[in-house]
């Protein structure tokens, strides 16, 4: 039977949450809050940035600085997801635990570049759009900005996503069953499909945030999402490489 306590405001106190289910419902809101920060960004806040000669426009400053900071939010519960997951499978998967956490690290690195090369085309704008004779210059680094926020987009959330949360963590929650073992499997195969994609679209064999990248996400899309879902409704199902965790904290 549960205990309760009394309190002098309603005269009973809820039993303590389970700290593992306390995890799964931080890491569960971090991966939407990645979900939220992401699709802001790149769908409803950039596109500014593609959509002709941004650096010598009269742009939208505000729009796209919002861009940056939602991004600057995606490092934070990229590394959140990161450290809160660790401390879950470190027990029964030590070497990928780690693994798991430096690709996350590695994906914010990624962000962090476009977000400062986002930074650094506004700054240029702002000081120099106006100046006499600067239009072809500014053109050809405006350009040279965009590709590159392009391109860290490609390689951290697209590329090492693949990866950390498809391949690494996909393997882990299939082989622990710590959520549906037809949920991981959405990662295990949209993992590879980033990581082939990605190379792809390196080695010049499809257009870069083209059609087939685009098609080539949708799995891990879905595991994503329903692994968050799932971790806030339900947490982590019962599993031998979490038995004793709770006393362990």
């Amino acid at each position: 039977m549960t205990t309760v306590q009394r309190t002098p405001a309603n005269g009973f106190e809820r039993a303590p949450m389970d700290p593992l289910r306390r995890t799964a419902l931080i890491v569960g809101w971090l991966f939407i809050i990645t979900y939220v920060t992401s699709i802001a960004s790149k769908i409803a806040l950039y596109p500014p940035l593609f959509e002709g000669d941004y650096i010598t426009s009269p742009g939208q400053d505000t729009r796209v600085l919002w861009g940056a900071l939602s991004e600057a939010m995606l490092i934070i519960a990229n590394i959140g997801t990161a450290t809160a997951m660790y401390t879950v499978i470190k027990r029964r998967y030590p070497n990928l635990a780690i693994s798991y956490v430096a690709a996350r690290i590695m994906e914010s690195v990624f962000i962090g570049v476009g977000i400062l090369s986002v930074l650094v085309m506004v700054t240029l704008r702002q000081d120099y759009a106006g100046s006499d004779g600067a239009a072809a210059g500014l053109t050809v680094v405006g350009d040279a900005f965009v590709s590159l926020q392009e391109w860290t987009f490609a390689l951290g959330p697209n590329f090492v996503v693949g990866v950390g949360n498809g391949c690494i963590l996909g393997y882990i929650m299939y082989r622990t069953g710590l959520v549906p073992r037809r949920l991981a499997v959405l990662g295990l195969i949209g993992g590879p499909l980033l990581i082939l994609s990605g190379s792809a679209a390196m080695l010049g064999l499809i257009e870069l945030d083209g059609t087939w990248q685009v098609l080539s996400a949708i799995p891990e899309f879905f595991w994503e999402l329903g692994f968050g879902v799932y971790l806030i409704v339900k947490g982590f199902k019962p599993s031998p490489s979490t038995a004793g965790l709770v006393d362990a904290r």
